[in-house]
């Protein structure tokens, strides 16, 4: 088993400190130098702050503020405004864009939309990271003969490893945070980034050489086609939002009939996603898993008789099959996804012939149901039942990955494992595994 060894608290702060450290040095800098180009910055300054004004809140974007983030790499990449060469250095970039997203950001934080330090930290250190590539040699002249192809070429190769930078940024702090495997967490923030961070990009690219030509005229041009991606962004993360809803409103329909616990399909869900996480699923996958979670018990509503606590891990496998089939049926009906309705139907097949979502399910359902009314160290409990169960019930892994995740929540669990009652399958004790899996 891979033991599990949890981060310093202070691991995800990295960012926004290294942030703050980045703005503290350009303020310096530019109070030393004093700003140069002002009609240039501070209209690149009430760019950005229109951006943030136009934030879309709660928006299921990746970039929530996509006009103010086009804006900030334009900032950093412009060469020139109408044929004259712009020399402000990566400490004005870095305050103009700070100073300007924190202006913006005053509305937000006024009614308390949502979080703004997190995004702010890695908005400065990619605007940074763009300036500190592109500037000094800009300013040196070390691209003054550069045109054309040449020139659209180097800010293609700059924006992408500027957002590769910004994906780092995103997934190493969710990491230290959870703990979950780095590799799935990057991929998923750059399969994220192929819709509205490509328009940032883009625009961002066309901003800096359009104003290089026609001047400053440009900006409010440019602005327009991106807002309007922006806008279908943002509905089209409503109706995602409006679909999850309804599933989650199907699935609650076997505790309003009373044939399992309130909240157990919802508990079910939040633990599966964690665990698939955990295994390394991203992307569509997680989603497939999120919904079949919801939806695993649907297939109850079909019984005459209900079962006790809806319990089905206790069953007889016949049962649990057919339970399960019944669901899958009830899936299809709904018009879901029809992987969705293959992860609720094969719940209750061998192990080994399922697929990781459905593996992931069943553990976790049964866990659920055991953990639920076993009061204190009914987890423990719980995974030691499914450890001992027969093979081709529960997958060694993914009761492995549940007794990671169930670590890292805190917990039962884990104040067993550190008064070191019991053992594990292999005689070890859990006393033992504490002191491996935590130091």
């Amino acid at each position: 088993m891979s033991a599990y060894r949890p981060r310093p608290p202070a691991a995800h702060t990295l960012v926004p400190v290294c942030a703050g450290l980045v703005a503290l040095a350009s303020l310096a800098s530019v109070l030393w130098s004093g700003p140069v180009d002002r009609p240039v910055a501070l209209a690149f300054g009430v760019l950005v702050v229109l951006g943030e004004l136009t934030r879309g809140a709660g928006a299921g974007a990746r970039e929530a503020a996509p006009l103010g983030a086009a804006g900030a790499m334009a900032y950093a990449l412009l060469g020139d405004v109408a044929g004259r060469p712009m020399q402000h250095g990566t400490g004005q970039t870095v305050t103009v864009v700070l100073a300007a997203s924190l202006l913006g950001s005053v509305p937000r934080i006024a009614r308390g939309g949502g979080p703004v330090l997190d995004p702010l930290a890695r908005r400065v250190l990619t605007v940074a990271f763009a300036a500190v590539c592109f500037r000094p040699l800009h300013n040196q002249g070390v691209f003054h003969d550069w045109s054309g192809p040449a020139h659209v070429l180097l800010l293609v190769a700059l924006l992408a490893l500027t957002a590769l930078c910004e994906a780092l940024l995103a997934a190493a702090p969710a990491h230290a945070r959870t703990g979950w495997p780095f590799g799935p967490l990057l991929r998923e923030e750059l399969r994220g980034m192929v819709g509205i961070t490509s328009a940032v990009c883009a625009t961002g690219a066309v901003m800096a050489l359009a104003v290089a030509v026609a001047g400053l005229w440009a900006l409010p041009v440019l602005c327009v086609p991106l807002l309007l991606t922006h806008l279908s962004y943002r509905r089209y993360a409503a109706v995602r939002a409006t679909y999850r809803q309804t599933i989650a409103s199907l699935a609650r329909a076997t505790e309003i009939a009373g044939y399992t616990p309130a909240g157990h399909a919802r508990r079910v869900a939040e633990l599966s996603g964690a665990v698939g996480r955990d295994l390394g699923l991203s992307g569509a996958d997680l989603t497939v898993l999120e919904y079949a979670a919801l939806m695993h018990d649907i297939g109850q509503l079909s019984l005459v008789d209900p079962v006790p606590a809806g319990a089905t891990a206790c069953l007889p496998r016949a049962e649990q099959r057919r339970i399960a089939l019944l669901g899958g049926a009830v899936v299809r009906q709904t018009g879901v996804d029809a992987a969705v309705a293959v992860v609720v139907e094969r719940q209750a097949d061998p192990c080994r012939e399922q697929p990781v979502a459905a593996r992931i399910v069943r553990a976790v359902n049964a866990y659920e149901e055991k953990a639920r009314d076993a009061g204190p160290g009914g987890g423990l409990k719980a995974l030691e039942e499914l450890r001992l169960a027969v093979a081709d019930d529960y997958a060694p892994d993914v009761v492995e990955a549940l007794a990671r995740v169930l670590s890292r929540q805190g917990g039962t669990t884990r104040e067993r494992l550190r008064r070191g009652q019991g053992r594990d399958e292999d005689g070890q004790s859990y006393r033992a595994r504490y002191w491996v899996t935590h130091g």
